[in-house]
């Protein structure tokens, strides 16, 4: 199953009848699926249907706009009857009150009001088949989007393997370095222990042994670089079995996050203490791009 990129943009237009409409689908990062539809007066009807086509997404923030207009109908002129017997009926009350011209009528059709124009209204067959056209068109915007999302989830595959090559590449670095062997672990504790024997201050024998033994444990990173290459084998395969495992990768993100931070922490040699830090770096790039899967 292929990779999605939560972040793509697509979009359709079309004419059918007296409408020519247009969709436009934007999508972007989200913790879940939020699609904010902006429908134009009258259309309310294509909403709900809508809405559940765009569940064939399992992320991101879809914007979608809807425009349509009206060409080629028929304008249909009226005469409004209630305000054109208003309005003589005033005429009728002023005249003989006041010294004026008698009115034309190409005067009382300017009155506003009298005539109204309006678009030929159109039957329930063809309102049904716009909307079936509209949301026509909202399903090839939406494959459109989607096969955007995938082509950007494959660049984001590559990157995020490339990552994950790195992070093992540093790890190994990490295993390798001279001063976590237990030899030199042990040299460095036998130093600070004979340092701290020969000061003025008393020791107990047997209590310096025991807080010997737990800086030798402390010392070791042998678990967290065998969490570290869990984590990284883990996430190959998500990365290869596909499909909406954005989240599931964040988490790891954020587990290889810590596994750093305490070999860092545990670090007591200057190699290893550069490695770590190049390994947090690596980690964080791994991260940021893991916000954009979904």
């Amino acid at each position: 199953m292929a990779l999605a990129s939560m972040t793509g943009f697509a979009r359709q237009d079309g004419v059918t009848g007296t409408y020519a409409w247009n969709w436009e689908l934007k999508s972007l990062n989200g913790k879940g699926l939020d699609l904010r539809l902006r429908l134009p007066a009258g259309w309310d009807a294509v909403e709900v249907s809508a809405r559940t086509r765009v569940k064939s997404l399992a992320r991101g923030t879809v914007y979608a706009n809807l425009t349509v207009k009206r060409e080629g109908a028929a304008p249909a002129v009226r005469i409004n009857q209630s305000v054109l017997d208003a309005v003589l009926a005033t005429m009728r009350d002023l005249q003989g009150r006041i010294d004026a011209q008698p009115a034309t009528i190409d005067g009382i059709l300017a009155i506003k009001g009298v005539v109204e124009v309006a678009e030929e209204t159109e039957s329930e067959d063809e309102r049904r088949a716009a909307e079936d056209a509209v949301l026509g068109g909202f399903d090839k915007a939406l494959a459109a989007l989607t096969a955007m999302r995938h082509h950007e989830g494959a660049a984001l595959q590559r990157v995020l393997t490339a990552r994950l090559d790195e992070l093992g590449a540093l790890a190994a670095r990490a295993e390798a370095v001279p001063g976590r062997q237990p030899e030199a672990i042990r040299q460095r504790l036998a130093e600070q222990v004979a340092a701290l024997i020969e000061t003025p201050i008393r020791f107990d024998q047997d209590r310096l042994h025991q807080e010997a033994i737990l800086l030798a444990a402390k010392a070791d990173i042998r678990e967290e670089l065998d969490r570290l290459a869990a984590h990284i084998d883990q996430a190959r395969r998500l990365l290869e079995d596909g499909g909406a495992v954005g989240r599931r990768l964040d988490f790891l993100a954020q587990e290889l996050n810590r596994e750093v931070n305490t070999l860092c922490a545990k670090s007591n040699d200057v190699e290893l203490t550069k490695i770590g830090l190049e390994l947090k770096n690596v980690v964080e790039q791994f991260r940021e791009q893991v916000q954009n899967l979904e």
